[in-house]
């Protein structure tokens, strides 16, 4: 492990308590408990891992990519843009991506993107760079991401017991890393080659739930 490649560094940059606006996002979790597909640890359980297949291994790759490739970052956020037909989708996204700049230069010298409300992944490549970590872990930090959050959400939607939680994310792990690997084979290719797996029910729900007028989590 090179010195600029600091591994605490990551943990600090992947940690769920970074005020990045992470902790007011189910991504997607609340609409499908409220309507009922999700209940209990089982089906958080397969919610997640089709979080991973999916969105995680979408934001794995558009997040290394941005950490190794600054001079690409507006081609990558249009093709973000693009792999996220949801409008509440992609509000959310740039406003997690927002927060992440501004929490990101809080702690290292970030340079300005081409917007200053990126898609998160892009942010947290952008960061993840600043702040010396390699495209690898970003992958890796990035995947784990996509199903910390909902994970936490779970428990205050469902009361779910965060033990259970916990060890439901120690057995995703693995599959984490499996994520992050495959989205390192596409470091290197053209922004439309990316991964581009998307969740439709999850877009369909996230429009729903941009409608609500109450609800715990903004996504």
């Amino acid at each position: 492990m090179g010195a600029t490649d600091s591994l605490a560094t990551l943990l600090v940059l992947a940690d769920g308590r970074l005020p990045a606006g992470g902790h007011a996002h189910s991504s997607g979790l609340e609409a499908q408990v409220s309507a009922g597909r999700v209940r209990s640890i089982e089906d958080l359980d397969g919610f997640l891992r089709g979080r991973l297949a999916t969105g995680g291994l979408v934001a794995a790759a558009f997040a290394a990519a941005a950490c190794g490739r600054t001079a690409a970052l507006e081609d990558l956020d249009r093709g973000l843009d693009v792999r996220t037909p949801s409008p509440a989708l992609r509000a959310a996204s740039r406003a997690q991506g927002r927060a992440l700049l501004r929490a990101g230069r809080a702690m290292w010298t970030v340079p300005a993107p081409p917007r200053a409300d990126p898609h998160q992944p892009i942010a947290f490549g952008v960061v993840a760079s600043a702040a010396g970590v390699s495209p690898a872990r970003a992958a890796v930090a990035a995947a784990y991401g996509t199903i910390g959050g909902p994970a936490s959400a779970a428990v205050r939607l469902l009361g779910l017991d965060p033990y259970g939680v916990h060890a439901l994310l120690a057995r995703l792990a693995p599959e984490c890393d499996a994520i992050a690997e495959r989205a390192m084979t596409c470091l290197d290719k053209p922004v439309d080659e990316l991964p581009a797996d998307g969740a439709p029910l999850l877009d369909i729900g996230a429009e729903h739930h941009a409608t609500w007028e109450v609800r715990l989590f903004a996504s």
